[in-house]
């Protein structure tokens, strides 16, 4: 686990008069443990940490995980109730937003009458915005690899390949980088399908007036990258060159915006003006980006309503848009890195220029 995260959860749990917390939420409990196993569960109170799991991956865990004691279940929920009961944990917290009502139901048939759940919200996320030099690192790996794939493109791409073959021939690449998979179905999007934020994969060929629009990120030890960029694979119509200068710009504008102490709003501000100048504020509908770790969208949520500070340490993504319906869109997306001082760009030295 990143050194400090366990005594913050704990500092945590004192302040929520919390005596213990359960963790579910597979991210929260590879963060936590510092290594990924599915369909386990963190037990956490001042006394004692068990990392509860089953059969088929107890003898991983043993092997993998330290600091916790590792604890192989045959009745999942009566085995957590029971545990508690061992800590004499009276007030404990849950993942509110992660536990199902069957679950919930479970642990507070087994625990009994002396133990309390508390729901609580976001608690491991608010500790995992702000990265350690090892969750950097393997981001920074995770965007090398997805560089690479995009100056891969520049050499393959040609008019007649499909979407499909396009997505499949990254998947392929991605893996031979040392990407342990993609972070999220790949997004491309040719011709008018680049007016979808989110587009499917479709078996649409490209044309040579395309602007072709991939969105790619990679995992590496379970964090993630994602980047975007814009292909056009001949010469380039003053519309697209027009709006793909107005997506740039808005991307530099909030980059500078990025200080830490500043409102996290103030970033979406800054891009979205420069877009709206142009006349085109009605074709941005989405945030301007949105944090990156071990998950895909994480906190924090870079968009108009988020009021918490920057703070050095958060790594997100700034992605300005602008999507014509039936027409075209183009996004540029990039990574930064927040520091003491300011921001790194995490992915600048991967080529944008058309």
């Amino acid at each position: 686990m990143p050194p400090s995260a366990l005594f913050r959860l704990l500092e945590k749990l004192k302040t929520g008069s919390l005596d213990g917390f359960l963790v579910s939420k597979e991210e929260n409990v590879s963060y936590l443990s510092n290594y990924h196993i599915c369909d386990s569960y963190l037990l956490v109170s001042p006394k004692k940490v068990y990392f509860i799991t089953d059969f088929r991956y107890v003898e991983e865990a043993r092997k993998n995980i330290r600091g916790v004691e590792i604890f192989k279940y045959s009745n999942l929920f009566k085995d957590i109730g029971r545990l508690a009961g061992r800590l004499k944990i009276r007030r404990l917290g849950f993942e509110a937003r992660d536990l199902n009502v069957a679950s919930y139901g479970k642990i507070k048939e087994y625990s009994g009458l002396k133990i309390k759940l508390i729901d609580t919200f976001n608690l491991v996320e608010a500790l995992r915005q702000i990265k350690e030099a090892q969750e950097v690192k393997y981001i920074k790996e995770a965007i090398g690899i997805t560089g690479r794939a995009f100056e891969f493109l520049k050499g393959y791409l040609k008019a007649g390949l499909s979407e499909l073959e396009i997505a499949g021939e990254l998947e392929r690449f991605i893996r031979f980088q040392g990407a342990a998979k993609s972070a999220f179905n790949i997004i491309v999007a040719s011709g008018p399908n680049s007016s979808f934020p989110h587009a499917q994969v479709s078996k649409r060929r490209l044309k040579p007036d395309d602007a072709l629009i991939i969105d790619l990120g990679v995992e590496v030890k379970g964090y993630k990258s994602d980047l975007t960029r814009v292909f056009f694979l001949d010469k380039i119509q003053p519309a697209k060159r027009k709006l793909y200068q107005i997506v740039i710009g808005a991307q530099e504008k909030a980059i500078e915006a990025v200080k830490p102490g500043s409102e996290i709003c103030k970033i979406d501000q800054a891009g979205r003006e420069f877009i709206r100048s142009f006349g085109y504020g009605k074709y941005f509908g989405h945030s301007l980006g949105h944090g990156v770790g071990l998950e895909i969208h994480e906190e924090p949520a870079i968009c108009a309503k988020n009021k918490s500070p920057v703070q050095a340490g958060m790594v997100f993504t700034i992605e300005p848009g602008i999507y014509l319906p039936g027409r075209f869109g183009i996004r540029v997306e990039d990574m930064v890195l927040v520091t003491e001082k300011g921001v790194e760009v995490l992915s600048g030295a991967i080529n944008k220029s058309i």
